[in-house]
């Protein structure tokens, strides 16, 4: 079989997009730190995919005295600050995978557990037509590692979740594309993504283009068929 592109990708955000987890990790430890506890490096990875949620959930287990979403508002400003004065660093390869993915004309869909103005934020700031659809956070009947941001985003874009491919770099978030059907693709970067059942690990989208993700794609649904 020639290699056949998807119908759609499904880009998580944070750490796979953009490397926006170290801004993440450099907010939540000083607002940890100004009620009087002390957030560790590894409790800061614990968070990595987290719906925001749960995050402000564990935040206020750490002493954290604010109400869940005065948390995630007070977070999402700090990053979207360190955003606007230090711009947004793309994960290496990931900028020209996806302008190759747009090129070849697969429809691309940003499925991220961050606020829907921080995605916004993100997108306005990439120079070409990145995106044809966001679901964010808020809008996601339930978080990640639920199925429910990547089944809204096929749903809204009118394809079956078998025929795309989602792009993660967490657990819950490969959890999450899995449970909703999608080929899932880690890229892994603060933590190790091994047995969480991804249809493939790559170390990186460093040059990686479209005609990689049909052979991915491809291949997948080649296993699928000798399988049965």
């Amino acid at each position: 079989m020639n290699p056949q592109l998807p119908e759609a990708v499904l880009w998580d955000m944070d750490g796979t997009l953009v490397d926006t987890e170290p801004y993440w990790m450099a907010a939540e430890g000083p607002l940890v730190a100004s009620y009087g506890g002390v957030w560790t490096h590894e409790q800061a990875l614990g968070l990595v995919g987290l719906g925001l949620d749960d995050a402000a959930r564990l935040l206020q287990g750490a002493g954290v005295r604010l109400a869940e979403q005065q948390i995630i508002d007070t977070l999402t400003s700090r990053v979207m600050q360190s955003l606007r004065e230090d711009g947004v660093p793309f994960r290496p390869g990931a900028r020209e995978l996806l302008a190759s993915l747009r090129a070849a004309g697969v429809r691309t869909a940003l499925v991220t557990m961050s606020l829907r103005r921080m995605a916004d934020a993100v997108v306005e700031l990439i120079d070409f037509d990145a995106f044809d659809l966001v679901i964010a956070g808020d809008e996601a009947t339930r978080p990640k590692p639920f199925p429910d941001p990547y089944l809204q985003a096929c749903d809204s874009l009118g394809v079956d979740p078998a025929r795309t491919v989602a792009i993660e770099d967490s657990p819950n978030g490969l959890r999450s594309a899995i449970a909703a059907g999608t080929v899932a693709l880690g890229v892994p970067h603060m933590v190790s993504l091994e047995g969480v059942g991804a249809a493939a690990l790559w170390p990186s989208l460093t040059d990686t283009d479209a005609d990689d993700i049909a052979r991915l794609f491809t291949a997948h649904h080649e296993f699928e068929d000798v399988a049965r």
